[in-house]
């Protein structure tokens, strides 16, 4: 008797993927990148703790397609960062994973060669390549945690992670986060929920045990510690932002309810800026002023921006890809960057003396 296939029914191959430990000794931790990252996450943790009164500002592009346009922009947001150090701590955004409504390029580890061939192998040692050069120059990086065996490939390079509104809600990003070795940033809900993320933060906050592997690639079972520095990102949702004064003040107030720590940072793009680049200004210049008139909850701050403003369609004929602008959601470019953290500096150097510091 012939017994029936009854799995892999819709799989068509299982590639050969390099373990994390394999990855790693292609492209080894330095000791200049790993002071980079333990800067940038001990400079982070004391934002959280009060220990110092700057805010922290995850900015950069959309998501990395061309590491050489990404290093740029890397080069020039160092400078930026040296001089705005007094009042801002600049953290790049670096994200290689795009979560998807239904189709469209799923990010550089995913899909590298932008083609469909999918070399997720290429893909992973291109990322962790571009996040060492990023952290060599000395800047700290960001990324979001979506596939949740990523972070054993590149997670000793990361200094900040976001879990973003499609994933806060899951249980599966929830325990990952509580063994990531950052602190990790929940989003509102794409419908403007903010319970999801004070849930997950409270979720994240605990021990868990799953299902995950080891360096070597093998299946183990993680038994995390849970991570103290989860905290809440406001994006805006369900029609309308949530940076204002009142939104802001809900916020603080839930999060009070929870015995969380009032640590909120505010996406200046997404629905707070109607996906309208060029408002990402505005936001931050409100919530700016709110840091001026008195508000000590706000930590930190997102900001989407690249060489060029804008974006563009991926072309067949990938020489024709515009140097330097996005090729997912829109970015400010980098003149606009430039006026944005400048002007926020020359407020924040009088405001922020009056925060006070533990």
């Amino acid at each position: 008797m012939t017994v029936a296939q009854t799995e892999n029914l819709n799989i068509l191959s299982l590639d050969h993927m390099p373990s994390p430990e394999e990855i790693k000794a292609r492209v080894p931790l330095t000791d200049r990148a790993a002071a980079s990252v333990l800067a940038g996450r001990q400079a982070l943790a004391n934002i959280l703790d009060r220990k110092d009164n700057r805010l922290f500002v995850v900015v950069g592009p959309c998501s990395i397609h061309d590491p050489v346009a990404g290093l740029d922009y890397a080069r020039r947001l160092k400078v930026l960062a040296d001089e705005v150090s007094e009042t801002m701590l600049l953290v790049m955004r670096v994200y290689f994973e795009k979560p998807r409504t239904s189709t469209g390029w799923k990010g550089y580890i995913n899909d590298p060669h932008m083609d469909d061939s999918f070399r997720i192998d290429e893909g992973m040692e291109k990322a962790r390549r571009f996040l060492l050069d990023v952290n060599e120059i000395g800047l700290p990086a960001a990324t979001e945690a979506l596939d949740p065996i990523a972070p054993q490939y590149y997670g000793d390079l990361i200094s900040w992670t976001a879990i973003g509104a499609r994933t806060s809600e899951s249980q599966t990003h929830r325990e990952m986060s509580s063994g990531l070795s950052t602190p990790v940033g929940f989003k509102n809900a794409t419908d403007g929920d903010l319970e999801v993320a004070i849930n997950a933060i409270v979720s994240a906050s605990h021990p868990h045990s799953f299902l995950g592997i080891n360096g070597k690639g093998q299946s183990a079972i993680l038994r995390t510690r849970g991570n103290r520095y989860g905290h809440v990102v406001l994006r805006g949702g369900g029609g309308r932002p949530n940076y204002d004064t009142v939104s802001i003040s809900l916020a603080e107030q839930a999060l009070a309810k929870a015995k969380l720590a009032q640590n909120i940072v505010v996406d200046c793009s997404h629905a707070n800026s109607w996906k309208k680049p060029e408002l990402q200004p505005l936001v931050m210049k409100d919530v700016i002023h709110q840091i001026r008139e008195g508000n000590k909850s706000v930590v930190g701050l997102m900001i989407e921006s690249f060489l060029e403003s804008g974006n563009q369609p991926i072309p067949a004929d990938l020489s024709q890809l515009k140097y330097g602008c996005s090729v997912t959601d829109a970015c400010i470019g980098w003149d606009t960057t430039e006026e944005m953290i400048r002007n926020a500096d020359k407020v924040l150097r009088e405001a922020l003396q009056r925060r006070s510091v533990a």
